[in-house]
């Protein structure tokens, strides 16, 4: 692993873009332009951050300068990278970001619960380096993810323990009733589960929590629970399929009793 200040390093530079406002149901609610700049300073240890929003054309702007990272952040080497709560608590709020970073490109996605546990909002962010012409990428969709993955999963941990790193297959294919069955094998584990397809929205049932599938615009998803069970282990994850055949994946695990224990990044590619 290079250090996580490194891999900070690599978001640096002006990214123009939105922030997508989307309802639990995949209902693109609102959008608002904006520009974040990340500048290091000449000796690359203190990193300035400008966030400027221009919503009803009238800018307002965030600066923040920090010198090191906070406890509830864990950057790839890649550039990719998950902020948000390290510890999930009775009737308070809870949440993560999410970020990816392709050449002159990023995606980041905000899921956000209320304070009863229940998923409130996501916020997409699609940006791109001031002076990039890269399109976006289409709206995600189910013919997309069909088929044969396969790639590879780094895991990272909030205490420091060295990384774990596995390969990892997935098949997605339609049931004659039209569900989504899955088969996902992380190393040695191997999990199957069918899916309920609705438009834009996937559902699986896992026990007592059901988990959604967002499929959203520039090819992203928003996989979470609906609701958070307590006592229950559970995860937050968000993909990004950078080009037809390669996609990203961020996936942010806590316990049964709610404190957020890793991160894991799979890069995969589609055989067929």
């Amino acid at each position: 692993m290079s250090s996580q200040w490194e891999a900070l390093l690599k978001n640096t530079g002006e990214w123009q873009g939105s922030f997508t406002q989307i309802s639990p149901q995949g209902e693109i609610l609102g959008d608002i332009p904006s520009i974040v700049s990340l500048t290091p300073t000449a000796d690359r240890q203190t990193m300035r951050q400008v966030v400027t929003k221009f919503q009803n054309e009238q800018p307002s702007e965030l600066v923040l300068e920090y010198k090191s990272l906070g406890k509830g952040v864990l950057f790839h080497d890649n550039g990719a990278f998950s902020q948000g709560s390290i510890q999930r608590a009775p009737y308070s709020q809870f949440g993560a970001e999410f970020g990816f970073i392709n050449g002159d490109r990023r995606l980041r996605l905000v899921e956000l619960y209320n304070k009863q546990s229940q998923l409130d909002s996501l916020t997409l962010i699609r940006e791109r380096l001031a002076g990039s012409q890269t399109p976006e990428r289409p709206h995600l969709s189910i013919e997309q993810l069909l088929g044969r993955w396969q790639g590879i999963a780094t895991t990272i941990y909030p205490d420091w323990r060295s990384p774990d790193s596995y390969p990892t297959k997935l098949q997605l294919a339609l049931s004659s009733s039209n569900e989504l069955v899955q088969d996902l094998s992380f190393g040695t584990k191997t999990i199957k589960s069918t899916g309920t397809i609705r438009d834009k929205q996937i559902d699986f049932i896992q026990g007592e929590s059901s988990v959604q599938v967002l499929m959203l615009p520039d090819g992203a998803s928003a996989t979470c629970p609906l609701t958070i069970v307590p006592r229950q282990p559970f995860f937050l994850e968000v993909g990004w399929l950078i080009d037809s055949n390669l996609r990203q994946r961020l996936i942010r695990s806590y316990d049964a009793k709610g404190e957020w224990v890793s991160l894991t990044l799979v890069i995969e590619q589609k055989l067929d």
